[in-house]
């Protein structure tokens, strides 16, 4: 299928070819037929991306500091990787998305084949949506009509937060695409609106529709409103304009009645004085996107939905009051379309975006499309047996530290899946992948590939892996092998030793843990393990139990592995104490106590409440009155070692090392890098930590 999609290093604005999405549970697979090209929101994504990186840096500070952090921490090779890797990643466009429904997933109702709906979903001809982002378009209401939904969305959600009553005077900055649909739907809500744009053409549609225009290049606009409100101010002021100047926010302030509202929904300068909100106490509120729902997974992505009682205005519901304003003739948004451009034509609009004056442009869909789920990148064969290997999962792993190396060891890459198709098939292209699917079960179908790699979210690689086992091909998965001993026991019954199954335990097979093993062989020892792992905010999916298994499980399973290795023995025992009056099993302030079968003892602290400017991880081992320390895997140090001081390298956590003779082992065959049954006792002892943690005791693993 095609899909209109961004540069970010670039900003060249491309069509692409990617694999239509498939249907999943919980979604609605559309076919689309038109979706709305949103000027000012993609304006400002495109010019972004033409901007330089100086240009982008100063755009954005906050992650400027972010990357000098990295760099502390982890040198600058690394961070300048990520930086370049995150600019390499295709940005889709588009929001405003019109289609006929043709899959519906498990789990959604409301919905049958063949329906018109609207939707969130991006340019493209394909779109695969969570079902509360998706509304049904009433009979009498067009797909150019509909296809106005989601961004008159906006504008309502913004009407909704300033709450205005019959008969006020609101004020609606910024007269683009957002600002009239707002205008036009204050005014059938019975107020008087004034709009505030320099654009003459804006203004001239804004008095049509009945909106009291005035330019504020031409016209002192606070004096403007005074003198329209008898001097009293407006009521409320809602700003949809995008601009960097602070004189907004200050003429918004200068132009309300006492105790008015200001209602931001677009981006402006916020360097807001005190003075002028403080003596009129004045409101301020930044409106979110859709409505209430808007990113949050649990609404978006698991669609839960919030009890209308409760929360009467959603994302969703939003959709339908726009569509059903549409239906009644109470909002006009057939007059706000300048043209119509087809989907292959679309660089009509985008090669001249930063100076179009176009308020609504529309691009029209085929009705024949392509909806393969997969698409040939290149034409590299790989025979069966020769380690063809697919890749399940297309993040920031298998983007920033999976592929690199692979690409740098001239790995056969013969197929990546991802879920929408986009990432997949850019890092096909970068790597010289053979085929980009959206449909992970062709990889596993596929002759050609004998070694599946799984880099998804961590409540899929259970039932992965064990679909992998049963096609027959060997396996690597991404920590944590499971969540739940279920899982771990339905891994174990596909498993019959014919092929591996590693896990993403990379430390093991770091220079610095291949030395300290060397120095201290098997004997037995204490071993420290300390992460600075750093805050995660806790609407993250990896602290979600069912999603991500939370930090512990995810995360701390690393150490355990680790300490495994250096001891040279397995976990015989567990018990883990957490930071907090009660703590829950979804922690990531936490001491673990490991006790080993050999008499080794081991300490995994895993915090997330310390300096993003110390080092991330430290390994302690003290041995036979030796004492060996490792800082982040760029420095081990040997105190009371013989013939050894110190080795020091560059950031080297040990990924290269794993995957290089892991492709190595299953061209030419050899033992498992990690033994089936260390695997095993990391993954129960992991469950141990958190059922220790809710009954206060030592548990046996």
């Amino acid at each position: 299928m095609k899909q209109i999609i961004q540069s970010f290093k670039t900003g060249e604005t491309i069509l692409e070819e990617v694999p239509a999405p498939v249907v999943k549970k919980g979604y609605v697979l559309i076919q689309t037929t038109r979706s709305l090209v949103s000027i000012g929101t993609e304006r400002m994504l495109v010019e972004f991306g033409k901007a330089n990186l100086i240009q982008k840096a100063r755009q954005q500070p906050d992650r400027v500091k972010q990357v000098f952090g990295k760099i502390k921490t982890e040198g600058l090779k690394p961070t300048l990787q990520a930086v370049f890797n995150k600019l390499g990643q295709p940005l889709p466009l588009g929001y405003c998305n019109v289609g006929k429904v043709i899959a519906i997933g498990e789990g959604v109702d409301g919905f049958t084949i063949g329906d018109r709906v609207a939707s969130n979903g991006p340019h493209a001809e394909y779109v695969c949506v969570p079902k509360n982002l998706i509304a049904n378009i009433p009979d009498n209401v067009s797909d150019e009509e509909a296809v106005f939904t989601v961004i008159g969305s906006i504008g309502l959600q913004g009407i909704r937060l300033c709450d205005p009553q019959l008969g006020e005077t609101i004020v609606v900055t910024g007269l683009g695409l957002i600002g009239l649909i707002t205008a036009e739907l204050l005014i059938a809500n019975g107020c008087k609106v004034i709009g505030i744009d320099p654009d003459t053409n804006k203004i001239e549609i804004a008095k049509k529709k009945g909106i009291i225009a005035v330019n504020p290049a031409a016209n002192d606009v606070v004096k403007f409103v005074m003198d329209n409100t008898d001097n009293t101010g407006a009521d409320g002021v809602i700003i949809t304009a995008s601009a960097k100047t602070d004189e907004i926010i200050s003429q918004s302030a200068k132009m309300s009645r006492k105790r008015g509202r200001i209602i931001l929904v677009g981006v402006v300068g916020l360097n807001i004085g005190r003075a002028d909100f403080y003596e009129k106490e004045l409101t301020f509120r930044v409106s979110c996107s859709y409505g209430p729902g808007r990113y949050d997974d649990s609404y978006e992505k698991a669609g839960i939905d919030y009890p209308l009682p409760f929360v009467r205005w959603t994302e969703q519901r939003n959709f339908k009051a726009v569509l059903q304003l549409i239906s009644a003739g109470k909002l006009d948004v057939a007059s706000l379309i300048t043209e119509r451009v087809s989907l292959k034509d679309f660089g009509n609009i985008y090669s001249n975006i930063s100076n179009k004056d176009s308020i609504a442009s529309i691009l029209e869909y085929p009705e024949e499309s392509n909806g393969s789920g997969t698409v040939i990148i290149n034409d590299g064969k790989f025979a069966p047996g020769n380690g063809g290997i697919g890749i399940i999962g297309a993040g920031n792993f298998t983007s920033m530290t999976m592929l690199p190396v692979l690409g740098n060891i001239g790995a056969p890459l013969y197929s990546i899946a991802s879920a929408a198709g986009l990432t997949g098939t850019a890092l096909a292209k970068k790597y010289k992948i053979g085929k980009s699917t959206t449909d992970y079960k062709s990889i596993l179908s596929d002759p050609a590939i004998d070694l599946v790699m799984i880099t998804t979210r961590h409540n899929e690689h259970a039932h992965m892996v064990v679909e992998s086992l049963q096609a027959g091909k060997h396996v690597f998965v991404e920590k944590p092998l499971a969540l739940y001993r279920q899982e771990l026991d339905d891994i174990l019954k596909a498993y019959n030793g014919s092929k591996t199954l590693t896990v993403g335990f990379n430390r093991r097979f770091s220079p610095h843990m291949q030395k300290v093993k060397q120095l201290v062989g098997d004997s037995s020892m204490n071993v420290i393990a300390t992460m600075n792992a750093g805050h995660i905010p806790a609407n993250i999916w990896v602290h979600d139990m069912k999603t991500g298994g939370g930090r512990i499980i995810g995360e701390a399973c690393h150490y355990m592995d680790l300490i495994t290795f250096l001891t040279g023995s397995k976990i015989k025992a567990v018990c883990m104490n957490a930071m907090g009056v009660n703590p829950q099993a979804n922690v990531d302030n936490a001491s673990i106590l490991l006790r080993y079968e050999n008499g080794s003892t081991g300490v995994i602290n895993y915090f997330a409440n310390g300096s993003k400017s110390y080092s991330k991880e430290r390994i302690e081992v003290y041995s036979q009155e030796r004492t060996i320390i490792t800082d982040n895997f760029c420095v081990t140090e040997g105190f009371g070692t013989k013939n050894f001081s110190k080795l020091k390298t560059n950031l080297d956590k040990g990924h290269a090392a794993q995957f290089k003779l892991l492709v190595e082992r299953v061209k030419g065959g050899g033992k498992s890098l990690i033994p089936i049954d260390e695997i095993v006792n990391t993954t129960l002892a992991s469950f141990a930590a958190i059922e220790s943690l809710q009954t206060k005791q030592w548990v046996n693993v």
